[in-house]
């Protein structure tokens, strides 16, 4: 078992321990589209690709809590 994945991320500036954003820059989403018999549109899938840096932050105080971003993602189940 990993010994990092019971480390808990909290914000240093607000103890915020539940809420986080993650900020990708210059990012290219491509979506597409099927146009139906009806005229109207239905989305059958899209594709993001993050040409820049991303981020992560407190959504309480919006510290920058970049350096916790491996151990994010390590925990994305």
């Amino acid at each position: 078992m990993n010994k990092n994945a019971n480390i808990r991320i909290v914000c240093p500036e607000c103890g915020n321990d539940t809420e986080f954003l993650e900020v990708a820059d210059n990012v290219v989403i491509t979506t597409c589209y099927t146009q139906n018999d009806d005229c109207s549109f239905t989305q059958d899938g899209d594709e993001s690709q993050v040409l820049g840096e991303i981020k992560l932050f407190c959504a309480e105080c919006s510290a920058d809590l970049s350096e916790f971003h491996q151990h994010f993602l390590d925990m994305l189940f």
